[in-house]
């Protein structure tokens, strides 16, 4: 019998943050250079060739292979994985674009305010992700 209510006993109410999240990548190196060399990522740690840390505030963005924790196919091209958004103040948002342009990096749009009161500039990495920088305005 389940008398025991699950939305008040359950173990998942223990979590609190994202921890950490993982993209996995076709192109390692691509992806390395655009992290690190365009987004200014510091790597964390690297525990192989096909799994590396960056440390953003409170979490960790990894990049790895598929095949380090399931032997999914990687994404299709075309495909994006997922998307991250960066929140930043808002004059950074402009200033992030203009380096992103800087290192030949395609915006999807340029910088924009939102009617739901962000201001928002969304790109992609060289997998396809999408990527957005924002700030509340």
């Amino acid at each position: 019998m389940h008398d025991r209510n699950p939305l008040t006993t359950s173990p998942f109410h223990a979590i609190r943050a994202v921890d950490y999240t993982v993209i996995f990548v076709r192109d390692m190196a691509a992806m390395r250079r655009f992290y690190e060399g365009v987004l200014c990522f510091s790597l964390t740690r690297e525990l192989s060739a096909g799994w590396i840390e960056y440390q953003i505030g409170g979490n960790t963005l990894a990049l790895a292979r598929p095949s380090r924790t399931a032997k999914d196919a990687p994404t299709p091209a075309g495909s994006a994985s997922l998307q991250l958004a960066f929140r930043v103040a808002a004059a950074d948002v402009d200033r992030c674009a203009e380096e992103l342009v800087r290192h030949g990096v395609v915006l999807m749009e340029p910088p924009k305010d939102q009617p739901f009161g962000h201001r928002t500039l969304f790109f992609r990495d060289p997998d396809g992700n999408l990527l957005e920088v924002y700030a509340e305005i």
